[in-house]
């Protein structure tokens, strides 16, 4: 069988944010089921383009890394052409275009579309061809959460009406797909998906090979992740603002991950390290990692990353999505008090031996099992509709979607 897989961003060999490992896991269970996989999409300025590719050019996509001006750009565009910000960044190329593009796949089975935005931004990918909606989150309930917790008037209103236009974007790629994947139970809800068989949850594993321990502590606490993206930002405020304060002193506290400039005061045992050479260093040297998510739909990959790594862990219950099971050295909290208690007590823990890591090999190799099982019955579901004229979507009812509207 061979798929056409359609992202924003062309698959990287080493992989840093955590929708482009989510993307490696889900394509490395489709090549498991033997299925040869075609990818299309933009590529990061300077990046090496993959083998089996077709690079719709190049493309800078994080907020994080863009000026002032490639901000206001993309505004511009969403609103002129009544779209979200995050579909105008990558709606560069035409209808026509797209096709060619396409084309130069030759034939394939069926197309797999990973998030929303590509989706939204070229629409006739689901309509001509058999097609699985990847949905990374529940995107229109992260606009909104942004939303609420914006900063300022000016970004409280773009993220209102990129909740309203995504809300009804999404809507329709839940009607019309062939499969819609999703990353975790909870966001089939959040889709109006709970009992619809085209809806299948993908159990995702990170793919960590731990190393044995060496005893090796560089921090007390670690926290790492994309704090540029939204609602990781939100946590990451809530931990400085409302967490850390609340800690002894001596517990010495880091934090790894792309940082914007814009961060609230950093109390004096907290260290700022921004991007790390491995990440999966940053993890074993630290005594207790801080899960501490406040936003966001999907799954937490940080999460999981922790799990496959048998680390002790503090974590929210918006942290724990999609987990059904949590480790013996993982302690639950959600209030700042809470919290902070934990990891005192988890980092004294560690320190004087009572508590340790774990083998998260047995945790890695079930969520591997229940991905492949996922992933063979979405394509049960594709190999069904794959010779279709009209496609079996066309005749399925379908629940209207709410009317676009730009909201003030």
């Amino acid at each position: 069988m061979h798929i056409l897989v359609v992202s924003s961003l062309l698959p990287d060999p080493n992989p840093s944010t955590g929708f482009e490992i989510a993307n490696r896991a889900i394509l490395e269970a489709y090549r498991r089921q033997g299925v040869r996989l075609t990818f299309v999409g933009y590529r990061r300025p300077d990046a090496a383009i993959p083998a089996d590719s077709i690079c719709l050019g190049e493309l800078a996509i994080e907020n994080a890394g863009a000026s002032t001006l490639r901000k206001a750009a993309w505004v511009g565009a969403a609103l002129g052409r009544h779209m979200p910000v995050c579909v105008a960044k990558v709606a560069r190329l035409s209808e026509a275009e797209m096709r060619a593009a396409v084309l130069k796949a030759g034939p394939f089975d069926a197309v797999v579309v990973s998030s929303i935005q590509m989706l939204a931004a070229y629409p006739f990918l689901m309509r001509d061809h058999a097609c699985a909606y990847v949905a990374h989150n529940v995107e229109h309930r992260s606009a909104s959460e942004n939303a609420a917790n914006a900063e300022t008037i000016v970004d409280r209103l773009l993220y209102r009406r990129e909740a309203a236009l995504l809300k009804g974007l999404e809507a329709e790629a839940c009607a019309k797909a062939d499969v819609v994947h999703v990353l975790s139970e909870a966001d089939k809800t959040g889709l109006g998906l709970d009992d619809d068989p085209r809806a299948i949850t993908l159990p995702l594993v990170v793919g960590r090979h731990p190393a044995p321990d060496d005893g090796t502590r560089r921090q007390d606490v670690g926290l790492i992740g994309t704090w540029s993206w939204a609602p990781n930002r939100i946590g990451l405020v809530w931990f400085l603002e409302e967490v850390a304060p609340l800690m002894p002193d001596e517990i010495d506290v880091a934090i790894a991950g792309r940082l914007d400039d814009n961060l609230p005061s950093v109390p004096k045992n907290v260290r700022l390290l921004g991007r790390v050479e491995s990440a999966e260093d940053f993890v074993r040297g630290s005594r207790v990692l801080a899960l501490a998510t406040k936003a966001g739909t999907g799954i937490q990959l940080k999460t999981l990353e922790a799990f496959e790594e048998g680390m002790p862990a503090v974590a929210t219950s918006r942290a724990l999505r999609g987990v059904t099971r949590m480790p013996a050295n993982v302690r639950l909290a959600n209030s700042a008090h809470d919290f902070a208690a934990a990891l005192t007590d988890l980092v004294q823990a560690e320190r004087s031996g009572e508590i340790g890591r774990l083998d998260g090999r047995a945790f890695a190799k079930a969520q591997e099992a229940g991905l492949d099982k996922a992933i063979a019955a979405g394509l049960a579901l594709l190999n069904g509709d794959k010779a279709r004229a009209g496609s079996s979507s066309a005749q399925r009812p379908q629940p209207s979607p709410e009317p676009y509207s730009e909201v003030a």
